[in-house]
């Protein structure tokens, strides 16, 4: 077994380059569930703990925001990230305990690609555009074309997550999700709604309820045309935006939730976004 205890991001690639199949660690909370389990055996390793180009975030430009996949959830939780970005705030507060936040990464949560990670659904709502990097270069590749199926994405075994980039919106943003307990808890299911005010535009993502986090389209579009007409919300629109909401879902039955119980909770999360975005009474 090598472990490669990577300094840069050049060298952490050069190790993906020349290991026969090494395995990526930021946090490596994931990681060890799967060895604790015998799921997983370790084998090479790159370390990526140490690359300080990783655990950073800056203002882009134009405005957008780059956050290194190796920035700990603890540091989304509050601070000049937490107000630029309320729902991801929401969403690293809900994982795992405060030990895990402290390791845990949006990197590590990109590289595994569960349906139910708590930062993802966030990441599609907002829009965010994933970087990649190789020894022969660098592409960023929209969220939405990233994920494509249960822990399954489009990076190489070449390219290594380096961070997103993330457009800055003005409005409501909220992420919730439904568990067996209040804390320290799996997602049975998860949404993340943004209300961008400059277009008057809504969005709408929801996370284990599917193969891979599902952008609710058809009840976007609805609830883009309820607000065009400028008249208070009635309680018709709302439940009409929440079935549409729900149909968007592909969820399954397993051990800790039934398909049914995870649609009907995605009505619920659907329609308490829009209140609070909107002062529905």
């Amino acid at each position: 077994m090598t472990v490669v205890n990577a300094q840069s991001i050049d060298e952490a690639l050069h190790a993906l380059a020349e290991l026969p199949e090494p395995r990526l660690v930021a946090g490596g909370t994931d990681m060890m569930v799967e060895v604790n389990f015998g799921r997983h055996k370790p084998g090479d390793v790159v370390s990526l703990r140490q690359v300080r180009e990783l655990r950073s975030w800056h203002r882009n430009d134009d405005g957008s925001i780059f956050i290194g996949s190796g920035l700990p959830y603890k540091v989304m939780e509050e601070g000049e990230l937490a107000m630029m970005f309320p729902a991801l705030a929401q969403a690293a507060r809900t994982v795992g305990s405060p030990q895990i936040r402290a390791a845990g990464t949006l990197g590590g949560n990109l590289g595994t690609c569960s349906p139910a990670g708590d930062g993802l659904p966030v990441l599609a709502a907002l829009d965010a555009e994933v970087h990649l990097r190789s020894l022969s270069g660098e592409r960023r590749v929209p969220f939405s074309q990233f994920m494509t199926g249960v822990k399954k994405n489009v990076a190489r075994s070449d390219e290594l997550i380096t961070g997103v980039t993330i457009p800055m919106t003005v409005g409501f943003q909220g992420y919730a999700k439904v568990g067996v307990r209040n804390a320290m808890v799996i997602a049975i299911a998860s949404a993340c709604f943004v209300h961008d005010e400059s277009s008057n535009s809504v969005r709408l993502a929801l996370g284990a309820v599917a193969p891979t986090i599902v952008r609710c389209t058809e009840a976007e579009t609805y609830l883009d045309g309820v607000l065009a007409k400028a008249t208070p919300i009635t309680s018709h629109e709302l439940d009409r935006f929440k079935e549409l909401a729900a149909s968007a879902a592909r969820p399954i039955t397993d051990h800790r939730s039934t398909a049914d119980y995870r649609r009907h909770a995605v009505t619920i999360l659907a329609k308490r976004f829009a209140e609070r975005a909107f002062n529905v009474v």
